[in-house]
C-alpha cells in the first residue's frame, strides 16, 4: 500500500467550506503542505452547486429568523465572501449585485417588519423600508392584484447572489498559485480516518493511505459519520431533509425577495430568486421534505444512511415530538404533496402567491435536477432539533 508523506493538514470535502479553508491556510498561515480530498470529479458538486441552494449571500438582514446576536457573526462572515469578491473583481462572475429585501404581508407581519427595521438599523445602516408604492413602481409584479396591506425592508446595490461552485473554484486556484504544497485529489473518496499513537492521523482511500497532523471534515451528512467513526458525537442522529424548487417561464423579479419566517418552523420560508444559472429567470423555494437520503442526485449508501438515522427510542421521541405540533405537521405533509408531479404545483402555488399574487399554476414548472439535502441534526439527549446552532460544530471541530 502506498504511504505518503505527512501533511499539516488534510481536508475532506472540496465545497465551499472545504475550498475556503484551503485557501486561508495556504494564504494566511505558515503551514506548508495542505491536501484536500473531493470524491466526486469536481469541486462543489453537492451542496455548494448553485442548482443545491438558493445562490443567497447570507447577510442576516432579510433573514427574519436571525436573532440580532446571530445576524452580528453572519454579517461579519458575510464580509469576508463580498471583500474577497470585490478584491478578486469577482463581480458578474463569483457573485452578483441585485438588490433584496424580505416582505411582509398583512398588519401583522408590517407591524412586527417595522419593529425589525428600528432594531436592525443600526447594524445595518443601509437597510430602507418600502412601501406599497415604491414597490409598485421598482417591483410590479410584487403588488398585481394584491389587496393586503405590505411593507418590504430592503437593500439596494449589495452583493446578494453568489455562484459558491465558481467561489469554491477561485478559492482552489488561489490557494494553488502560492508556493505552499497544495494538492488536490479529485476523484478520491476518503473511507476511513484513524489516530496514530503520536497523534497524527492516517487517511484511508483507494489510492492508499495518506497522514496529516490535523484533519477537518467538511463533507456535509459524512461529517457526523466520520466524528462518530472516532468516538465523537455518538448523541447526535441526523434528520436529511431535502429541498426543491418551482421555476417560472419567464423574468418576473429583478430582487431577491424573501418572506417573514413563522418562527415556529424550522426551515427556511418562502422566496423568490432571480437565478444565475438560468438567465435571471425566477426560481421559488425551496420546499422542504424528509428524504432517505444523504445526497440528493447520487446513489443511496444504505448503510450510510442508516448510520447517520441513528434512529433509537430518543431519536423517535424528537420525531413524535414534531408530528405532535399541528403546525409543523401540516408544514410537512403540504411539502410532501408538492413533490408529487402534477399535483405538486397546486399546493405550492398558494404560497408563491405571497410573493407575486398574480401568478398562475401554468406559470410554474418544476426544477428539474435542482435542490439538494440540508441534513438536520438530533441532540438525542435533549430530544431535540439543533435547527443549525453550532453545538455540533464545536464537537466536531474539537473531532478533527
Amino acid at each position: 500500500m502506498q504511504i505518503n508523506k505527512l501533511f499539516d493538514t488534510a481536508i475532506i470535502g472540496g465545497g465551499v467550506a472545504g475550498t475556503s479553508l484551503l485557501y486561508t491556510l495556504a494564504e494566511f498561515t505558515d503551514m506548508k503542505s495542505v491536501v484536500l480530498f473531493e470524491k466526486y470529479e469536481e469541486l462543489a458538486m453537492l451542496n455548494s452547486n448553485p442548482k443545491a441552494n438558493s445562490q443567497t449571500l447570507h447577510v442576516g438582514d432579510i433573514e427574519t429568523n436571525y436573532t440580532y446576536e446571530k445576524a452580528q457573526k453572519v454579517k461579519r462572515n458575510a464580509s469576508y465572501v463580498s471583500n474577497y469578491i470585490y478584491n478578486r473583481d469577482g463581480l458578474e462572475d463569483l457573485g452578483y449585485v441585485r438588490d433584496k429585501m424580505v416582505l411582509a404581508v398583512g398588519e401583522e407581519e408590517v407591524s412586527k417588519l417595522r419593529e425589525r427595521y428600528e432594531t436592525f438599523k443600526t447594524l445595518y445602516p443601509y437597510l430602507e423600508l418600502w412601501d406599497g408604492d415604491f414597490l409598485r413602481e421598482h417591483e410590479p409584479k410584487l403588488m398585481e392584484e394584491r389587496t393586503e396591506p405590505v411593507l418590504a425592508m430592503g437593500a439596494r446595490e449589495q452583493i446578494t447572489t453568489v455562484d459558491y461552485k465558481r467561489l469554491s473554484e477561485s478559492f482552489a486556484e488561489d490557494a494553488l498559485a502560492t508556493d505552499k504544497n497544495i494538492q488536490l485529489h479529485y476523484n478520491e473518496e476518503v473511507t476511513e480516518i484513524r489516530k496514530e499513537k503520536n497523534g497524527n492521523y492516517v487517511l484511508c482511500t483507494q489510492n492508499g493511505e495518506f497522514h496529516a497532523r490535523t484533519v477537518v471534515v467538511n463533507a456535509g451528512a459524512y461529517s457526523l459519520l466520520f466524528a462518530q467513526e472516532m468516538g465523537f458525537g455518538h448523541e447526535y442522529a441526523i434528520l436529511p431533509i431535502g429541498g426543491s424548487f418551482f421555476f417560472t417561464k419567464e423574468k418576473l423579479l429583478n430582487a431577491k425577495v424573501y418572506t417573514m419566517q413563522n418562527p415556529k418552523l424550522p426551515f427556511a420560508a418562502i422566496h423568490g430568486d432571480p437565478d444565475c444559472t438560468q438567465a435571471w429567470h425566477t426560481r421559488f423555494g425551496p420546499t422542504a421534505f424528509a428524504l432517505p437520503k444523504l445526497e440528493r442526485y447520487h446513489s443511496l449508501h444504505v448503510k450510510d444512511l442508516l448510520h447517520a438515522l441513528n434512529i433509537d427510542k430518543d431519536v423517535t421521541k424528537v420525531y413524535l415530538n414534531l408530528f405532535a405540533d399541528s403546525t409543523i405537521r401540516r408544514y410537512i405533509l403540504k411539502n410532501f404533496i408538492e413533490e408529487i408531479p402534477l399535483v405538486g404545483k397546486e399546493v405550492f402555488i398558494e404560497d408563491a402567491r405571497k410573493v407575486i399574487p398574480s401568478l398562475c399554476v401554468d406559470d410554474l414548472t418544476f426544477a428539474e435536477g435542482y435542490g439538494g439535502m440540508r441534513p438536520q441534526i438530533i441532540d438525542k439527549q435533549k430530544h431535540e432539533l439543533l435547527l443549525g446552532k453550532p453545538r455540533f460544530q464545536k464537537m466536531a471541530s474539537s473531532s478533527t
